[in-house]
């Protein structure tokens, strides 16, 4: 006969087979969930209903969690309790969770034109290895730690192409409850995001020079065997761009300035989507492309004129 078990017991058990098939970036993020909000919420229990997970879900936006973070740890809450049911140690049926209605914003941090164009010649005269990686990302809208991976050989100035196959990143790992950090170089965020972008022209000219005299396995933004990290990189970009006066953003932002850049220039929606490496071309609509008042009525008019 099988033995209920409690939240915490099959929580050990759960890590040990999770472990086995998902990325350490991802393993680190759940167990991060689990020690910092479910644990100490259900870590005794041996059932779960849906009445005290709904209770959670309004503690935690009292404490000024967003409804994307609870959605997470709902998700790893969800794992745990189908792989608990799945030997019966723990009775699981779907939860239908209430969020507060809140008005979706769209606000994403983009570099105006003139600043981008500003940072961009900047560049151009005071050629640094750290400098470059801002301009990469401009001219790619790669992440932070896809740059902060990125090494020569990945340049391939022959064929016009940046080659993503990497990323770096600072995990959070807690083992034997005791927690450290470790810097992981791993494969990108999702199969998508393993990918190939084309050299601009004045990026393959900055480019061509360089790569005949660096080592081809170094790292770009250090032109060294060892990389920097991401909150490395951000803290020297931030003094860059306090350096050149350009308004604060983060440097996700940069990524969002080139695909807004793109968007603007008419390029079809799922090639940047396939750019920017995402999952989903949903994903790129949601953050990119809200029709303005102008654009709705030519629509319309469209319509109409096919109807004639």
């Amino acid at each position: 006969m099988t033995t209920q078990k409690t939240f915490a017991q099959i929580v050990e058990l759960w890590k040990k087979d999770k472990q086995l098939y998902v990325k350490k970036s991802s393993f680190s993020a759940y167990v991060l969930l689990l020690e910092n909000h479910l644990l100490p919420k259900f870590a005794e229990v041996s059932s779960i209903e849906e009445e005290e997970v709904q209770q959670f879900v309004f503690q935690k936006l009292e404490q000024g969690l967003s409804q994307k973070s609870i959605k997470d740890v709902l998700i790893v809450l969800k794992m745990v309790m189908k792989f608990g049911a799945k030997y019966k140690w723990i009775q699981y049926t779907q939860f239908d969770i209430q969020y507060p209605t809140v008005r979706e914003t769209h606000t994403i941090e983009v570099l105006s034109r003139t600043h981008q164009k500003k940072v961009m010649s900047y560049i151009q005269e005071h050629f640094t290895f750290r400098n470059l990686g801002v301009y990469i990302c401009l001219s790619s809208g790669m992440r932070i730690g896809e740059i902060c991976a990125l090494t020569w050989e990945d340049l391939d100035t022959d064929n016009g192409v940046i080659n993503i196959r990497k990323t770096i990143q600072r995990i959070y790992v807690i083992e034997d409850g005791e927690r450290r950090t470790e810097l992981l170089i791993d494969t990108p965020k999702t199969k998508n995001s393993i990918r190939e972008i084309p050299l601009s022209r004045d990026l393959l000219r900055m480019l061509k020079p360089v790569k005949k005299i660096v080592n081809p396995a170094f790292y770009v933004l250090t032109n060294d065997s060892k990389p920097t990290e991401p909150r490395t990189y951000r803290s020297y970009y931030k003094n860059l761009m306090r350096f050149l006066e350009i308004p604060d953003i983060k440097f996700h932002g940069l990524r969002h300035s080139f695909a807004t850049r793109c968007i603007e220039s008419k390029c079809d929606y799922k090639t940047v989507s396939v750019l920017l490496g995402h999952s989903n071309i949903s994903t790129t609509l949601n953050l990119y492309v809200h029709p303005n008042l102008e654009q709705k009525k030519k629509a319309i008019d469209q319509m109409f004129k096919a109807l004639k």
